[in-house]
């Protein structure tokens, strides 16, 4: 049996704040995984463990609701949505597991054998089996919902292999053994091994340990690191729009729910709209409370046509939900959702399960909007946009928006009704256009989000405006070769660019998505743009 004072064993604590349980509820978030998460709330003796240095430990129950139990097995389940793990609160799942697959998280009010710790845990001891468990003492957090559901989490990934998720300062002095995260609302954010009490949005992340500014754990690795047994849930749907799963529409409506599993996933569905129709989806993160409580990832959703062009980007900056209200020809669409980082958040795992639901109301009256297309091109330091909006409705503002990271927008400038062009002298290297027009019907419309890099600063060739009808573009700060390719890499045209400004006529007249890749035998570049 293994024991505290081998060296290889690593004791790790999250401290906390103090004060019969009810039946409790059988629940389970993945019942076919043979990797199982006990959530022990009815009390238990723990005896022969690593935690049994002269005698047993009793411990009592939870002391918590039914409804209690449901809202912390709830958070913790969201937390491992996206592994091959069961969380139950049945024994018998637990029991039926194999012995080195399997952990028990005993919640119990009884903490004085230990002392004030919020929770324990043996690093590693998932993989054991010889029944260690680890423990949440609810008492010492109050029998607060949040904080039990975020220690219990925190306590089961020190079983399979995490270390905290410490907080340094700008020149590498460790400020905090827990890092607390940052930010306020729906979207602060904390990391699980952190300390997450404070922060609505917790989650894994890729970050300095205890042992060093530049010691980066990455928790997703560990979790599902082959010694575990743990992976990735397979992909729900698949991330290309060729092969997206269709959707019906019953009763002029729809619903579907997903899962983002891994950073680089994205899930793609399409519709089809029969007749001229307004579509309002919501697309709404898991939650277990008001203001997206205990969700586990930041949703954007893109709105797709047939020919693959993006006609809307849809990621509000203060909440993790989305949702898009606009009005459709008859059609087939599509609807691309993944996790996105925010202010706070990093996109590293921003992960979790999702729900689209969406009503169909057919129209008869002309589209309020048919083209809101903004464009850019840089000219010396500037960039010099100009747009141009079709619609039926009045223009009341228009905003425009930039970003540094193409997710978070600020306003830079406001515009009466007839103004169709502005200038702006960037003073990032990467900046992301967008304009937001609001109409006399009270609807909000955002343009294509358009990238621009500051020319000063460039080291490859970029495109002059990625909005195209006629000739590409380019400046390029030395000699490369270039080709052009369809979304598949279907190289379409190919040759060399000069430096300076370069014209490329674009001899083909399919409209849609396309790559330039740049490759000057030293480096590589690829960029996308949009042909009208």
């Amino acid at each position: 049996m293994k024991t505290i004072y081998q060296s290889s064993i690593i004791l790790l604590l999250l401290f906390g704040s103090l004060y019969t349980s009810a039946q409790v509820p059988v629940l389970n978030s993945y019942p076919s995984s043979s990797n199982v998460i006990f959530l022990d709330f009815d009390g238990h003796i723990v005896e022969g463990t690593s935690w049994n240095y002269d005698s047993a430990i009793p411990c009592n129950d939870a002391n918590l609701t039914q409804d209690q139990m449901i809202n912390i097995f709830n958070r913790v389940a969201e937390d491992y949505r996206p592994f091959t793990v069961n969380i139950t609160t049945d024994s018998t799942k637990y029991y039926a597991a194999p012995a080195d697959k399997r952990m028990r998280v005993i919640l119990t009010t009884s903490s004085s054998w230990y002392g004030s710790a919020g929770g324990v845990a043996y690093i590693n001891s998932f993989t054991w089996g010889d029944g260690t468990p680890c423990f949440v003492f609810t008492a010492l957090l109050g029998l607060n919902t949040k904080n039990i559901g975020e220690a219990a989490s925190h306590e089961i990934g020190h079983t399979l292999g995490l270390r905290h998720q410490a907080a340094y300062d700008a020149v590498c002095n460790k400020v905090s053994e827990y890092n607390a995260g940052k930010g306020t609302g729906e979207i602060g954010w904390a990391p699980i091994m952190g300390v997450g009490y404070y922060q609505n949005m917790t989650l894994w992340n890729y970050g300095a340990n205890p042992y060093g500014c530049t010691a980066f754990q990455d928790d997703l690795s560990i979790i599902t690191r082959s010694s575990n047994g743990v992976s990735f849930r397979a992909d729900d749907f698949d991330d290309k729009l060729p092969t997206a799963s269709a959707i019906t529409i019953a009763n002029n409506k729809f619903t579907v729910g997903g899962i983002i599993e891994q950073p680089n996933d994205v899930d793609v569905v399409k519709f089809t709209l029969t007749s001229p129709s307004r579509i309002k989806t919501d697309a709404l993160p898991y939650s277990v409370g008001v203001s997206n409580a205990g969700s586990n990832i930041d949703l954007q959703v893109e709105l797709v046509d047939k020919a693959h062009n993006v006609l809307g980007v849809y990621n509000p900056t203060t909440t993790l939900s989305a949702s898009i209200d606009t009005t459709l020809p008859a059609g087939t669409y599509y609807l691309r959702v993944q996790g996105k980082g925010n202010d706070y958040a990093p996109n590293y795992a921003s992960l979790g399960s999702y729900t689209l639901a969406a009503s169909v109301a057919p129209v008869n009256t002309t589209l309020a909007v048919h083209k809101l297309q903004l464009r850019a091109t840089t000219d010396n330091k500037q960039h010099k946009l100009d747009w141009e909006i079709v619609a039926d409705e009045s223009i009341v503002t228009q905003t425009l928006e930039v970003s540094t990271n193409g997710t978070s927008f600020q306003p830079i400038a406001t515009f009466d009704a007839a103004t169709r062009a502005y200038v702006n002298l960037p003073s990032a290297t990467q900046t992301y256009y967008r304009l937001a027009v609001k109409f006399d019907n009270g609807r909000l419309h955002y343009s294509n989000t358009v990238p621009m890099r500051n020319a000063e600063s460039n080291t490859a060739p970029y495109l002059m405006g990625n909005v195209v009808s006629g000739n590409l573009r380019i400046s390029s700060p030395s000699v490369y070769r270039y080709a052009v390719m369809d979304i598949s890499g279907r190289v379409i045209h190919k040759g060399t660019l000069l430096q300076g400004v370069n014209t490329l006529p674009l001899n083909f007249s399919t409209t849609g998505i396309y790559l330039i890749q740049y490759n000057n035998g030293s480096n590589v570049f690829t960029e996308k743009f949009n042909k009208q």
